[in-house]
Protein backbone atom coordinates (compact mmCIF):
# COMPACT_ATOMS: atom_id res chain seq x y z
CA UNK A 1 0.00 0.00 0.00
CA UNK A 2 2.73 2.62 1.07
CA UNK A 3 5.13 1.62 -2.18
CA UNK A 4 1.85 2.03 -4.34
CA UNK A 5 1.12 5.49 -2.59
CA UNK A 6 4.47 5.99 -2.81
CA UNK A 7 4.87 5.53 -6.54
CA UNK A 8 1.30 7.37 -8.03
CA UNK A 9 2.96 10.65 -5.45
CA UNK A 10 6.00 10.45 -7.66
CA UNK A 11 4.79 9.94 -10.96
CA UNK A 12 6.82 12.46 -13.34
CA UNK A 13 3.88 13.68 -14.98
CA UNK A 14 3.38 15.73 -11.73
CA UNK A 15 6.11 17.34 -11.41
CA UNK A 16 8.12 17.38 -14.24
CA UNK A 17 7.02 19.45 -17.63
CA UNK A 18 5.93 17.13 -20.61
CA UNK A 19 8.33 15.30 -22.26
CA UNK A 20 11.00 15.14 -19.01
CA UNK A 21 11.30 12.20 -16.58
CA UNK A 22 12.99 11.01 -13.53
CA UNK A 23 15.28 9.40 -15.88
CA UNK A 24 16.51 12.71 -17.27
CA UNK A 25 17.18 14.39 -13.92
CA UNK A 26 20.15 11.16 -13.08
CA UNK A 27 22.64 12.66 -10.96
CA UNK A 28 26.48 12.65 -12.07
CA UNK A 29 29.32 13.19 -9.70
CA UNK A 30 29.69 16.95 -10.88
CA UNK A 31 25.68 17.26 -11.23
CA UNK A 32 23.42 17.46 -8.61
CA UNK A 33 20.12 18.23 -8.87
CA UNK A 34 17.56 18.82 -6.16
CA UNK A 35 16.49 15.09 -4.18
CA UNK A 36 13.12 15.66 -1.82
CA UNK A 37 14.97 13.57 0.75
CA UNK A 38 17.04 16.64 1.41
CA UNK A 39 13.83 18.37 3.05
CA UNK A 40 14.41 15.91 6.04
CA UNK A 41 16.89 17.88 7.52
CA UNK A 42 14.92 20.38 7.69
CA UNK A 43 12.62 19.38 10.57
CA UNK A 44 16.06 18.67 13.10
CA UNK A 45 17.37 22.02 11.59
CA UNK A 46 13.81 23.72 12.68
CA UNK A 47 14.45 21.83 16.65
CA UNK A 48 17.74 23.29 16.36
CA UNK A 49 16.37 27.06 15.66
CA UNK A 50 13.74 26.39 18.51
CA UNK A 51 16.86 25.67 20.89
CA UNK A 52 18.73 28.74 19.89
CA UNK A 53 15.54 31.03 19.73
CA UNK A 54 14.64 29.97 23.52
CA UNK A 55 18.46 31.42 24.19
CA UNK A 56 18.47 33.90 22.33
CA UNK A 57 15.28 35.31 24.36
CA UNK A 58 16.44 34.54 27.68
CA UNK A 59 20.42 35.32 27.23
CA UNK A 60 19.80 38.42 24.74
CA UNK A 61 16.39 39.98 24.44
CA UNK A 62 15.18 39.46 27.99
CA UNK A 63 17.87 41.48 29.99
CA UNK A 64 17.30 44.05 26.53
CA UNK A 65 14.37 44.37 27.50
CA UNK A 66 14.74 45.66 31.12
CA UNK A 67 17.61 47.87 29.56
CA UNK A 68 15.60 49.63 27.39
CA UNK A 69 12.97 50.17 29.55
CA UNK A 70 10.12 47.79 28.94
CA UNK A 71 8.22 46.95 31.74
CA UNK A 72 5.33 44.49 31.66
CA UNK A 73 2.43 46.05 33.29
CA UNK A 74 0.68 44.91 36.45
CA UNK A 75 -2.46 42.95 35.57
CA UNK A 76 -4.60 42.17 38.35
CA UNK A 77 -5.53 38.82 38.91
CA UNK A 78 -9.05 37.00 39.10
CA UNK A 79 -9.88 35.09 42.57
CA UNK A 80 -9.93 31.17 42.49
CA UNK A 81 -12.74 30.15 41.71
CA UNK A 82 -12.77 26.65 40.39
CA UNK A 83 -16.54 26.30 38.73
CA UNK A 84 -15.15 29.77 36.82
CA UNK A 85 -12.03 28.07 35.72
CA UNK A 86 -13.88 24.87 34.58
CA UNK A 87 -16.03 27.11 32.79
CA UNK A 88 -13.49 29.01 31.23
CA UNK A 89 -11.11 26.32 30.45
CA UNK A 90 -13.61 24.27 29.22
CA UNK A 91 -16.41 25.62 27.61
CA UNK A 92 -15.94 29.97 27.00
CA UNK A 93 -13.56 32.45 27.28
CA UNK A 94 -16.05 35.11 26.83
CA UNK A 95 -19.81 33.94 27.47
CA UNK A 96 -22.63 35.92 26.91
CA UNK A 97 -25.06 37.48 28.92
CA UNK A 98 -27.27 34.36 29.67
CA UNK A 99 -24.19 32.44 30.39
CA UNK A 100 -22.95 34.64 32.79
CA UNK A 101 -26.62 35.28 34.72
CA UNK A 102 -26.07 31.29 34.93
CA UNK A 103 -22.58 31.19 36.40
CA UNK A 104 -23.03 34.07 39.19
CA UNK A 105 -26.73 31.95 40.47
CA UNK A 106 -24.57 28.86 40.98
CA UNK A 107 -21.74 30.99 42.58
CA UNK A 108 -23.62 33.04 44.31
CA UNK A 109 -21.99 35.97 43.05
CA UNK A 110 -23.03 39.84 41.22
CA UNK A 111 -23.61 39.31 38.04
CA UNK A 112 -21.00 42.00 37.68
CA UNK A 113 -18.20 40.60 40.02
CA UNK A 114 -18.17 37.36 37.52
CA UNK A 115 -17.99 39.39 34.46
CA UNK A 116 -14.90 41.24 36.30
CA UNK A 117 -13.35 37.65 36.91
CA UNK A 118 -13.48 36.54 32.71
CA UNK A 119 -11.96 40.05 32.12
CA UNK A 120 -9.29 39.47 33.97
CA UNK A 121 -9.05 35.89 33.98
CA UNK A 122 -8.77 36.61 29.63
CA UNK A 123 -5.93 39.50 30.61
CA UNK A 124 -3.72 36.96 32.46
CA UNK A 125 -3.70 34.83 29.57
CA UNK A 126 -2.74 37.49 26.85
CA UNK A 127 1.46 37.85 26.77
CA UNK A 128 3.33 40.57 28.17
CA UNK A 129 5.47 43.16 26.79
CA UNK A 130 8.71 41.75 27.61
CA UNK A 131 7.20 38.39 25.48
CA UNK A 132 6.25 40.49 22.27
CA UNK A 133 9.52 42.13 22.34
CA UNK A 134 11.75 39.05 22.75
CA UNK A 135 9.43 37.49 19.82
CA UNK A 136 9.96 40.63 17.94
CA UNK A 137 13.99 40.60 18.48
CA UNK A 138 14.20 37.27 17.90
CA UNK A 139 12.48 37.26 14.30
CA UNK A 140 14.21 40.59 13.26
CA UNK A 141 17.31 39.04 14.07
CA UNK A 142 16.27 35.95 11.63
CA UNK A 143 15.09 38.11 9.12
CA UNK A 144 18.59 40.35 8.99
CA UNK A 145 20.26 37.31 8.37
CA UNK A 146 18.14 35.82 6.04
CA UNK A 147 17.55 39.02 3.61
CA UNK A 148 21.15 39.26 3.38
CA UNK A 149 21.81 35.70 3.16
CA UNK A 150 19.66 36.18 0.05
CA UNK A 151 21.34 38.42 -1.57
CA UNK A 152 24.89 37.41 -1.09
CA UNK A 153 23.96 34.13 -2.65
CA UNK A 154 21.74 35.77 -5.34
CA UNK A 155 23.36 38.97 -6.17
CA UNK A 156 25.60 37.41 -9.03
CA UNK A 157 22.58 34.71 -10.47
CA UNK A 158 21.23 36.02 -13.81
CA UNK A 159 17.88 35.51 -12.82
CA UNK A 160 18.00 38.26 -10.19
CA UNK A 161 18.72 40.62 -13.09
CA UNK A 162 16.94 38.68 -15.80
CA UNK A 163 13.84 36.68 -14.68
CA UNK A 164 13.37 34.73 -17.99
CA UNK A 165 16.75 33.37 -16.89
CA UNK A 166 14.76 31.70 -14.17
CA UNK A 167 13.54 28.78 -16.76
CA UNK A 168 16.53 28.58 -18.98
CA UNK A 169 17.16 24.71 -19.55
CA UNK A 170 14.71 24.20 -16.99
CA UNK A 171 14.09 21.61 -15.45
CA UNK A 172 17.92 20.25 -15.90
CA UNK A 173 19.23 23.24 -13.67
CA UNK A 174 22.11 21.79 -11.06
CA UNK A 175 21.67 22.77 -7.72
CA UNK A 176 24.32 24.79 -6.17
CA UNK A 177 25.42 24.27 -2.44
CA UNK A 178 24.73 27.69 -1.67
CA UNK A 179 21.35 27.83 -2.96
CA UNK A 180 20.38 24.86 -1.00
CA UNK A 181 21.59 26.06 2.24
CA UNK A 182 19.67 29.00 1.80
CA UNK A 183 16.63 26.78 0.79
CA UNK A 184 17.34 24.86 3.96
CA UNK A 185 17.60 27.84 6.08
CA UNK A 186 13.87 29.27 5.27
CA UNK A 187 12.58 26.17 5.23
CA UNK A 188 13.88 24.91 9.23
CA UNK A 189 12.79 28.78 10.28
CA UNK A 190 9.09 28.42 8.75
CA UNK A 191 8.99 24.98 10.72
CA UNK A 192 9.99 26.30 13.70
CA UNK A 193 7.20 29.03 13.49
CA UNK A 194 4.61 26.16 13.17
CA UNK A 195 6.34 24.31 16.01
CA UNK A 196 6.17 27.36 18.50
CA UNK A 197 2.35 28.28 17.25
CA UNK A 198 1.06 27.64 20.97
CA UNK A 199 3.73 29.31 22.53
CA UNK A 200 3.74 32.47 20.38
CA UNK A 201 1.98 35.90 20.45
CA UNK A 202 -1.63 35.14 19.40
CA UNK A 203 -3.12 38.12 17.17
CA UNK A 204 -6.05 38.78 15.45
CA UNK A 205 -5.06 37.42 12.29
CA UNK A 206 -3.96 33.65 13.75
CA UNK A 207 -5.36 32.11 11.52
CA UNK A 208 -4.46 34.26 8.59
CA UNK A 209 -1.01 33.26 9.82
CA UNK A 210 -1.68 29.90 9.35
CA UNK A 211 -2.81 30.19 5.83
CA UNK A 212 0.30 31.64 5.44
CA UNK A 213 2.61 29.21 7.32
CA UNK A 214 1.30 26.04 5.87
CA UNK A 215 1.60 27.59 1.73
CA UNK A 216 5.21 28.92 2.49
CA UNK A 217 6.62 25.14 3.40
CA UNK A 218 4.02 24.04 1.02
CA UNK A 219 5.84 26.37 -2.04
CA UNK A 220 9.25 25.74 -1.04
CA UNK A 221 9.18 21.91 -0.51
CA UNK A 222 7.51 21.88 -3.59
CA UNK A 223 9.88 24.49 -5.68
CA UNK A 224 12.74 22.44 -4.66
CA UNK A 225 11.07 18.98 -5.60
CA UNK A 226 9.98 20.45 -8.77
CA UNK A 227 13.57 22.66 -9.41
CA UNK A 228 11.75 25.53 -9.14
CA UNK A 229 14.85 26.76 -7.23
CA UNK A 230 15.18 30.23 -8.61
CA UNK A 231 11.77 31.18 -8.61
CA UNK A 232 11.79 30.22 -4.73
CA UNK A 233 14.83 32.58 -4.04
CA UNK A 234 13.16 35.62 -5.52
CA UNK A 235 9.88 34.80 -3.40
CA UNK A 236 11.59 34.30 -0.19
CA UNK A 237 14.36 37.19 -1.02
CA UNK A 238 11.00 39.42 -1.35
CA UNK A 239 9.52 38.57 2.06
CA UNK A 240 12.52 38.75 3.83
CA UNK A 241 12.41 42.69 2.76
CA UNK A 242 9.67 44.28 4.25
CA UNK A 243 9.79 41.89 7.16
CA UNK A 244 13.29 43.25 8.25
CA UNK A 245 11.23 46.57 8.72
CA UNK A 246 8.00 44.95 10.73
CA UNK A 247 10.43 43.83 13.52
CA UNK A 248 12.05 46.87 14.66
CA UNK A 249 8.85 48.83 14.07
CA UNK A 250 7.28 46.78 17.09
CA UNK A 251 10.38 46.71 18.84
CA UNK A 252 10.40 50.42 18.94
CA UNK A 253 6.75 50.37 19.76
CA UNK A 254 7.16 48.15 23.03
CA UNK A 255 9.75 50.76 23.90
CA UNK A 256 7.25 53.74 23.80
CA UNK A 257 9.47 55.62 20.94
CA UNK A 258 7.06 56.82 19.49
CA UNK A 259 8.44 59.03 16.54
CA UNK A 260 10.73 56.35 15.61
CA UNK A 261 8.18 53.53 15.73
CA UNK A 262 6.19 56.40 13.49
CA UNK A 263 8.76 56.85 11.01
CA UNK A 264 9.97 52.97 10.33
CA UNK A 265 6.20 51.67 10.47
CA UNK A 266 5.99 54.27 7.20
CA UNK A 267 8.79 53.33 5.70
CA UNK A 268 7.99 49.58 5.92
CA UNK A 269 4.22 50.54 4.58
CA UNK A 270 6.18 51.97 1.75
CA UNK A 271 8.02 48.64 1.46
CA UNK A 272 5.89 45.87 1.98
CA UNK A 273 3.23 47.78 -0.64
CA UNK A 274 5.61 47.94 -3.05
CA UNK A 275 7.63 44.81 -2.76
CA UNK A 276 4.30 42.38 -2.27
CA UNK A 277 1.83 44.49 -4.77
CA UNK A 278 4.12 45.23 -7.46
CA UNK A 279 7.27 43.48 -7.48
CA UNK A 280 6.17 40.07 -6.78
CA UNK A 281 3.24 40.14 -8.65
CA UNK A 282 6.02 41.18 -12.18
CA UNK A 283 8.94 39.70 -11.02
CA UNK A 284 7.40 35.80 -9.84
CA UNK A 285 3.40 35.79 -10.76
CA UNK A 286 3.70 37.17 -14.19
CA UNK A 287 7.03 35.56 -14.47
CA UNK A 288 5.82 31.94 -13.67
CA UNK A 289 2.35 32.30 -15.69
CA UNK A 290 3.48 33.85 -18.94
CA UNK A 291 7.38 33.38 -18.86
CA UNK A 292 7.15 30.07 -18.31
CA UNK A 293 5.19 29.35 -21.50
CA UNK A 294 7.80 30.09 -23.88
CA UNK A 295 10.00 26.69 -22.51
CA UNK A 296 7.29 24.07 -21.81
CA UNK A 297 3.78 23.35 -21.95
CA UNK A 298 1.20 23.80 -18.67
CA UNK A 299 1.27 20.74 -16.56
CA UNK A 300 0.34 19.63 -12.95
CA UNK A 301 2.82 21.69 -11.16
CA UNK A 302 2.35 24.65 -12.98
CA UNK A 303 -1.15 24.71 -11.79
CA UNK A 304 -0.01 23.87 -8.34
CA UNK A 305 2.76 26.35 -8.05
CA UNK A 306 0.63 29.43 -9.49
CA UNK A 307 -1.97 28.52 -6.88
CA UNK A 308 0.12 28.44 -3.98
CA UNK A 309 1.39 32.07 -5.08
CA UNK A 310 -1.84 33.35 -5.90
CA UNK A 311 -2.88 32.17 -2.30
CA UNK A 312 0.11 34.16 -1.23
CA UNK A 313 -1.08 37.53 -3.22
CA UNK A 314 -4.34 36.91 -1.10
CA UNK A 315 -2.78 37.30 1.90
CA UNK A 316 -0.55 39.87 0.44
CA UNK A 317 -3.58 42.18 -0.34
CA UNK A 318 -5.48 41.25 3.02
CA UNK A 319 -2.27 42.73 5.11
CA UNK A 320 -2.05 45.54 2.90
CA UNK A 321 -5.40 46.45 3.71
CA UNK A 322 -4.88 46.35 7.32
CA UNK A 323 -1.48 48.50 6.51
CA UNK A 324 -3.20 51.36 3.88
CA UNK A 325 -5.82 51.79 7.00
CA UNK A 326 -3.11 52.26 9.85
CA UNK A 327 -1.44 54.94 6.94
CA UNK A 328 -4.75 56.66 6.53
CA UNK A 329 -5.44 57.16 10.11
CA UNK A 330 -2.27 58.08 10.67
CA UNK A 331 -2.22 60.96 8.29
CA UNK A 332 -5.61 61.70 9.72
CA UNK A 333 -5.15 62.09 13.51
CA UNK A 334 -0.76 62.26 12.64
CA UNK A 335 -0.24 59.73 15.50
CA UNK A 336 0.29 55.77 14.63
CA UNK A 337 -2.96 53.74 15.64
CA UNK A 338 -2.21 50.55 17.72
CA UNK A 339 -1.73 47.41 15.73
CA UNK A 340 -4.49 46.32 14.46
CA UNK A 341 -3.57 42.80 14.49
CA UNK A 342 -2.63 42.55 17.77
CA UNK A 343 -5.19 42.13 20.66
CA UNK A 344 -5.60 44.62 23.34
CA UNK A 345 -6.58 44.55 27.01
CA UNK A 346 -9.46 44.68 28.72
CA UNK A 347 -9.98 47.39 31.37
CA UNK A 348 -12.90 48.19 33.47
CA UNK A 349 -13.94 51.54 32.19
CA UNK A 350 -17.29 49.97 31.35
CA UNK A 351 -18.20 49.15 34.71
CA UNK A 352 -17.02 52.32 35.95
CA UNK A 353 -18.94 54.19 34.03
CA UNK A 354 -22.21 51.83 34.38
CA UNK A 355 -21.69 52.52 38.29
CA UNK A 356 -21.31 56.55 37.61
CA UNK A 357 -24.90 56.16 35.52
CA UNK A 358 -26.63 54.48 38.46
CA UNK A 359 -25.03 56.86 40.70
CA UNK A 360 -26.33 59.94 38.59
CA UNK A 361 -29.62 58.21 38.36
CA UNK A 362 -29.64 58.20 42.30
CA UNK A 363 -29.42 62.25 42.00
CA UNK A 364 -25.70 62.05 42.96
CA UNK A 365 -23.34 64.11 40.38
CA UNK A 366 -19.94 64.58 40.00
CA UNK A 367 -17.97 67.42 38.47
CA UNK A 368 -14.50 66.68 37.21
CA UNK A 369 -12.84 70.02 37.68
CA UNK A 370 -12.68 71.06 41.10
CA UNK A 371 -10.11 73.12 42.51
CA UNK A 372 -7.11 72.01 44.27
CA UNK A 373 -8.59 73.04 47.47
CA UNK A 374 -11.88 71.02 46.78
CA UNK A 375 -14.36 74.55 46.41
CA UNK A 376 -15.35 76.65 44.14
CA UNK A 377 -14.65 80.37 43.47
CA UNK A 378 -17.48 82.51 41.96
CA UNK A 379 -16.63 85.63 40.81
CA UNK A 380 -13.25 85.30 43.30
CA UNK A 381 -15.54 85.77 46.26
CA UNK A 382 -14.49 83.93 49.18
CA UNK A 383 -14.67 80.17 49.46
CA UNK A 384 -18.63 79.22 50.05
CA UNK A 385 -17.27 76.75 52.56
CA UNK A 386 -16.64 79.54 55.04
CA UNK A 387 -20.15 81.10 54.68
CA UNK A 388 -23.44 80.04 55.48
CA UNK A 389 -27.21 81.08 53.88
CA UNK A 390 -29.57 82.30 55.32
CA UNK A 391 -33.46 81.93 54.66
CA UNK A 392 -33.73 85.51 53.43
CA UNK A 393 -30.93 85.09 51.19
CA UNK A 394 -28.63 86.78 53.38
CA UNK A 395 -25.29 85.15 53.77
CA UNK A 396 -24.03 84.61 57.66
CA UNK A 397 -19.98 84.77 57.81
CA UNK A 398 -19.05 81.88 59.89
Amino acid sequence: MARSLNEWLWQHEFWLPPGITWEDMQESEDVHYPQPRDLLLSIPFAFILVVIRCAFERAIALPLSSKLGVRDKQKPKAQPNPMLETFYSMCCKNPEEGELISLAKQCDLPVRKVERWFRHRRNTDRPSLSKKFCEACWRFTFYIISFFTGLAVLYDKPWLWDHRECWTGYPQQPLQPSLFWYYLLELSFYWSLVFTLPFDVKRKDFKEQIVHHAATIFLIGFSYCANYIRIGTLVMVIHDASDCFLEPTKIFNYMKWKKTCDSLFMIFSAVFLISRLVIFPYTVLYNTYYYSMEIFQPFFGYYFMNTLLIILQLLHVFWSCLIIHMVYKFILQGTMEKDMRSDTEESDKDEEREKIREKEKNGITYFSNVTSNNYIQRNGSEPLNNRTRLTNGHVKER
